[in-house]
């Protein structure tokens, strides 16, 4: 990482299932699980999970077994609405609320609820960028509901497309990069 400061040459490796978190001051790996926050924000591991979201959640039904959905305005955006729940365990969140633009689908805003119904996080997705004919989220804002007043903002920038050399995944390149 280059920013910020504090965690300039640390570093977070995820392969397969197993996520690590480097930290230069110690020349140290500790493993992190996936409800675990990422370098002391309000982001956890979960959040960049590249599991298909329909592997892990599928829709709530009303007592007649209709799916909830609705066409509503997130301030002055057209939007749908619709609510999830877990269909496994090893989610952070049992219960998610998604609001997605009516005119291209993207993800704007995303409420996590824990097994007891209580708002967790809530995170807005504020800026997309397109790169090789898929939108990606390059700026988005964690809230943390549970601990009043912690937030996030997420920042992504100098992406380019393209495959890495296998190399950059390992934990020798994280330590090399901090020396």
């Amino acid at each position: 990482m280059n920013a910020p400061e504090n965690e300039r040459g640390n570093g977070y490796l995820r392969v397969g299932d197993n996520f690590w978190m480097y930290r230069k001051n110690t020349r140290t790996f500790q493993h992190v699980n996936r409800d675990e926050s990422i370098g002391g924000s309000d982001a956890h591991s979960d959040d960049f999970e590249t599991r298909k979201l329909e592997e892990l959640y599928g829709p709530v039904v009303d007592s007649s077994g209709t799916e909830k959905f609705s066409a509503e305005m997130l301030g002055k955006v057209p939007v749908y609405k619709f609510e999830v729940k877990a269909r496994v365990n090893d989610v952070d969140y049992p219960r998610q609320i998604f609001w997605t633009r009516r005119d291209n689908n993207l993800l704007l805003k995303q409420e996590s609820y824990s097994l007891s119904g209580t708002l967790m996080q809530t995170a807005y997705f504020l800026k997309f960028t397109e790169i090789e004919g898929r939108y990606v989220p390059v700026k988005q804002l964690f809230i943390d509901e549970f601990e009043k007043g912690n937030k996030t903002i997420v920042e992504i920038a100098n992406m380019v497309p393209g495959r890495l050399d296998d190399k950059i995944f390992t934990k020798a390149h994280l330590e090399n990069l901090s020396k």
